[in-house]
């Protein structure tokens, strides 16, 4: 199953570009995500009833972004995905500052 529809929709109202895993356009603040895994959590007779996702939303901002990531945070909760955790990196290489929020999503 691909969840690309819904976190594109959800995350799109936000107004920074949002693409599945690169981004290659020139803003300055951006969102990309992918899928890191998927797990059967209910089964029955043998075969698969349901699966849990787990997703990364990767935040890049140059400057502050706190309500970008506050944004992000509300939409994902109410369209259904659960926090996992969250931390921040720094991209030395292009100085960018990289907020990194993982979700579980079961349909």
């Amino acid at each position: 199953m691909s969840l690309n529809p819904l976190i594109i929709s959800t995350l799109e109202p936000i107004g920074v570009p949002v693409d599945f895993m690169v981004y290659e356009g020139e803003e300055p603040t951006y969102i990309v995500f992918m899928q890191y895994n998927e797990n059967g959590v209910l089964f029955a007779d043998d075969e698969e009833i349901k699966a849990q996702h787990s997703v990364q939303i990767s935040i890049y901002h140059k400057t502050n972004a706190d309500l970008v990531i506050s944004e992000v945070e509300a939409r994902m909760k109410e369209a259904g995905f659960r926090r996992n955790n969250k931390y921040d990196l720094y991209e030395e290489d292009t100085k960018t500052f990289h907020k990194v929020i993982r979700y579980f999503y079961t349909p």
